[in-house]
């Protein structure tokens, strides 16, 4: 039996509106540490996404805006003295951003508050686990 689309449009609102609660909480938990360690929200997101040197472009998909954002965000953790230009190993065009070590260290300190609290701790390993999952799934087939 399939569900009516009445019944179903209903279900997929409330489901947006737990997600679109979730990354809310998620985002004011990510600015209320970041702000212990003298960042913005948009600072210690591109720290937490800065897994290994990376080019602007990417940094700016994994922060979910636009490159130029990236930039502006960039130059301020440059002048901190948190982040590093280089050149790009295979493209003349191109930077690849590296943390300094006092980005390193930053960022570890960073991804140790995050956890602290964090709006996922109600869940298991494993309910993230399938959480991830979920949502791996549906971004992947939009």
């Amino acid at each position: 039996m399939t569900t009516p689309p009445k019944a179903q449009a209903i279900a997929e609102r409330e489901l947006c509106g737990l997600v679109n609660g979730l990354a809310q909480q998620i985002a004011d938990h990510v600015r209320q540490r970041a702000v212990t360690l003298g960042l913005t929200a948009a600072q210690a997101t591109a720290l937490r996404e800065m897994t290994g040197p990376m080019t602007m472009r990417d940094l700016a998909e994994r922060m979910s805006c636009e490159p130029s954002n990236a930039t502006f965000v960039v130059d301020k953790l440059e002048k901190q003295g948190l982040v590093e230009r280089h050149a790009h190993p295979t493209d003349r065009r191109a930077k690849h951003l590296v943390l300094t070590i006092e980005g390193s260290e930053l960022r570890e300190q960073l991804l140790e508050l995050l956890t602290q609290e964090s709006p996922l701790a109600a869940l298991t390993a494993e309910q993230q686990s399938a959480l991830q999952s979920l949502l791996e799934k549906t971004v992947a087939g939009s």
